[in-house]
């Protein structure tokens, strides 16, 4: 029952917060509104952790790989997520979003020599067939619009989180735990975004209005701070295959979402494209239902980080 739950936590929060992305498109500029999210749940992040005294400072040595995660996972991909929404409603989004478990699958032989499964060849057919009749009534019979435009930031962001999932892979087994990399990773992340503000002279615009602020708190509380514990806890209880696949369910919470707040139109092409991409995810990650994986010996490996000034790789610095 616990697992269904963190299942379904995961699956309604992170469905759910590509419509608070969209409300947050306007009045404020892009890289300003991305970092008041990140900003803000690392405002939270960190001092719960420190309370709790889970909160190690990684040694130097890891300090570039820190830097990559968050520039792909806390700060280049939501900018382009961002610049995205403007062009294509929430629903599309989270759609090539949940492609990026194909991503993942390439990257992971690119990066570790994992083996790419013919499920997941099968799946980026599927998933392309998808994407190609959901958006071909736009892009391409308009392929100058700015519905292409909106596709390729979308899947520039999927990519650079795909990658960020790739370094996430990194740290976890330098022996970061994931909760200390994600908190050092959105303050460094807010902390390039202030960079990024700083060195193009973008304006501080300050929140409009109550949309604006709910949808900031949404994202960074509930989807950022409860969206990222609730799927951890399911990755360590159910493994990270079988927790991936609460990314088939984000888009029918993204797109039912889109149909009642910004009037996302459906059509026999998109029901169909919607109904591809699904079985792509379906094919790429059904392993069963979502048991707790057996106990197993934890192999002899590298001492996990520890709290600063407590181990030698901090004495090193």
């Amino acid at each position: 029952m616990q697992n269904l739950l963190l299942f379904l936590t995961t699956v309604l929060i992170w469905g759910s917060t590509w419509i608070a992305i969209a409300w947050q498109v306007g009045p404020v500029p892009v890289p300003v509104s991305v970092f008041y999210r990140f900003a803000a749940a690392a405002a939270i992040l960190l001092p719960l952790l420190a309370a709790l005294r889970r909160l190690p400072l990684p040694g130097w040595r890891h300090q570039p790989f820190l830097l990559a995660q968050a520039l792909c996972l806390f700060s280049g991909n939501f900018l382009c997520f961002y610049g995205a929404a403007a062009h294509l409603p929430s629903g599309l989004l989270s759609v090539i979003f949940s492609l990026s478990t194909l991503g993942n699958a390439v990257n992971a032989r690119l990066f570790f020599g994992d083996r790419i499964a013919g499920r997941t060849l099968l799946a980026a057919l599927l998933g392309v067939g998808g994407l190609l009749l959901l958006f071909g009534r736009d892009g391409l019979l308009h392929p100058g619009g700015d519905t292409l435009r909106g596709v390729g930031l979308a899947a520039l962001g999927t990519l650079l989180f795909s990658l960020g999932n790739m370094v996430s892979r990194r740290n976890s087994a330098a022996g970061i735990s994931p909760l200390t990399a994600n908190a050092w990773g959105m303050s460094y992340g807010a902390a390039l975004l202030l960079g990024l503000i700083g060195l193009t002279g973008t304006p501080m615009v300050a929140p409009p209005d109550g949309r604006y602020l709910a949808a900031l708190l949404y994202l960074a509380v509930v989807g950022s701070v409860i969206g990222f514990t609730a799927y951890l806890m399911l990755v360590a209880r159910i493994g990270s295959s079988r927790a991936a696949y609460a990314t088939v369910l984000f888009p029918v919470v993204a797109l039912s979402l889109s149909t009642v707040f910004e009037g996302y139109r459906w059509d026999a092409a998109a029901l169909a494209g919607l109904g591809l991409t699904l079985l792509g995810n379906l094919v790429m990650f059904w392993r069963g239902p979502l048991r707790s994986r057996p106990a197993r010996p934890v192999p002899p490996g590298p001492e996990p980080e520890t709290a600063p000034g407590t181990g030698p790789d901090k004495a090193r610095g």
